[in-house]
């Protein structure tokens, strides 16, 4: 049998139909990239627009710190102060963070201490903190042991034996090696990650964590 062509009405009929059919899948689109826009946490906001002014920042001696373009909320990491007591990232709410991961068996990371150390020295107060995170698993007297015969006075002792703080950011994409370094606004928002070793008490590093910190 011959397959008879549509008529112009049978044809006009279908082309209203894809339409009507492309309309909704457009409009589903739409509302769902809307969602996702008013699921964004309110209080990271303010780290987006942070993060823009930040960019040309990013140079020099921090050229390798990547900006979030979409700041999320970090979940609230747990480890401990140097007298054993549990502490909380949230615990510094109010402050701008640089969080640093790292470990005695890293070389890049001790090299980056006493930059991070000296970054603290200048910049440290009730507005910014640098918070140095140890995740060592064994031999637990030897990140202290280290850290006194290096001279590093100014930072807190902070230490995670479990290594669950990288683990947890590992699984948001924030931790790939080490060290991990990530800038936090007052907020508990993620402004940048930087994968490796960075000169932190640089030029470029002060005006970055300035700018970062405000007034």
């Amino acid at each position: 049998m011959t397959e008879q062509p549509l008529s112009t009405a049978k044809r006009t009929r279908a082309m209203i139909a894809l339409a009507a059919v492309a309309a909704v899948v457009t409009g589903a689109a739409i509302y769902g990239i809307g969602a996702m826009q008013r699921n964004v946490d309110p209080a990271c906001r303010p780290a987006a627009e942070l993060a823009k002014r930040l960019a040309p920042l990013a140079r020099g001696e921090v050229a390798a710190i990547n900006l979030a373009p979409e700041p999320q909320k970090l979940p609230d990491l747990a480890f401990k102060d140097a007298g054993g007591e549990p502490r909380k990232l949230a615990d510094f709410k109010g402050r701008t963070v640089l969080l640093n991961l790292w470990a005695t068996w890293c070389v890049p990371c001790r090299k980056e201490m006493p930059a991070l150390d000296a970054l603290q020295a200048k910049l440290g107060g009730d507005k910014f903190q640098v918070v140095a995170v140890n995740i060592d698993t064994r031999n637990l007297d030897k990140p202290k042991a280290w850290l006194d015969e290096v001279g590093i006075k100014g930072l807190g002792y902070y230490a995670d034996p479990s290594a669950k703080v990288f683990q947890d950011l590992k699984a948001i994409g924030m931790a790939l090696g080490m060290p991990t370094t990530l800038l936090i606004d007052a907020q508990g928002c993620e402004l940048g990650t930087l994968a490796g070793p960075a000169e932190w008490a640089s030029d470029d590093a002060i005006k970055l964590i300035e700018t970062a910190k405000g007034p």
